[in-house]
């Protein structure tokens, strides 16, 4: 695996990378509040076929860090900023693994070069009204209608170490499972000056992402993309119907209930690795 940092429209973007220059391309798209750190132990059980190719979205991980008022943090400053990451490194074709943020990020790049995308593996990562657990999202939806004193306070915890430690743990049979430098990691760098405020502004434009499912959809029933939805039952974000929703308009798509929570790879990575490996030597050619 290799360690990178390319300039994108004055940005500095690290990412990972691995496997052979000319094998199918898979990218991998991390969530809140982590980074391509996620995908540090799947990376080796892709690499032996695939491309490989793990970004830091901007704001997370070893990626620059500009503050909130010298950068505006939108997804879709995010998903430009990993468009012209993949022009750069010269991904014409390339399929997608997403995970909560990522998945937002990735419809956009589905949206605007539809034919790039070879195949989507969504692992907790919502394209549907269906999913969104009412009892996490309804603070988030009401500071993104009226940011503000009232509103703010509630989703300033999701930037607490319990929070974020939550996210982790939660839906998780077997808690010994998940390493604590996940949550560590996070919350290190989530808990760098300035960076709080970056991430109300992308929790405040979430909900931005929703008008874009219709697209989405539309997308999914005329390109005949493949679909594999791989998904923690026990995730308390985005539930279980998220996952099953892409069964409406994906063509045969594969869909997986595994007994976990969020960050699936952590608790159930074989699991994970071995649909994801049957899949991708299915469908990417």
């Amino acid at each position: 695996m290799q360690h990178r940092t390319a300039t994108v429209d004055g940005q500095e973007l690290f990412y990972r990378e691995a496997g052979p220059a000319d094998a199918p391309a898979i990218v991998l798209l991390h969530g809140y509040p982590t980074s391509s750190f996620m995908f540090r132990n799947l990376i080796p059980l892709l690499a032996d076929r695939y491309r490989v190719i793990a970004p830091d979205h901007l704001g997370f991980g070893h990626s620059a860090a500009p503050s909130a008022d010298e950068f505006d943090y939108t997804f879709d400053a995010l998903a430009d900023l990993t468009s012209g990451l993949l022009d750069q490194l010269g991904l014409d074709r390339y399929a997608v693994y997403v995970q909560d943020y990522g998945a937002p990020i990735a419809w956009r790049l589905a949206l605007d070069h539809p034919d790039r995308i070879s195949a989507i593996v969504t692992q907790n990562g919502n394209g549907y009204e269906e999913g969104f657990v009412d009892s996490f999202w309804a603070g988030l939806w009401a500071y993104g209608a009226n940011p503000g004193p009232d509103t703010e306070p509630p989703v300033r915890t999701a930037l607490s170490y319990d929070a974020i430690r939550w996210q982790y743990l939660h839906g998780v049979p077997d808690p010994s499972l998940v390493s604590p430098d996940t949550w560590e990691h996070d919350y290190a760098l989530v808990s760098r000056p300035g960076n709080d405020e970056i991430q109300l502004a992308l929790f405040r434009d979430y909900q931005n992402n929703r008008p874009l499912y219709p697209r989405l959809h539309e997308f999914l029933r005329t390109h005949d993309v493949p679909v594999l939805a791989v998904w923690g039952r026990g995730d308390e974000i985005f539930g279980p119907t998220g996952a099953e929703a892409f069964a409406r308009d994906a063509k045969d798509p594969e869909v997986h209930l595994i007994d976990g929570g969020h960050f699936l790879l952590e608790s159930h990575l074989d699991v994970v690795a071995g649909y994801l490996r049957g899949f991708l030597g299915r469908v990417l050619k």
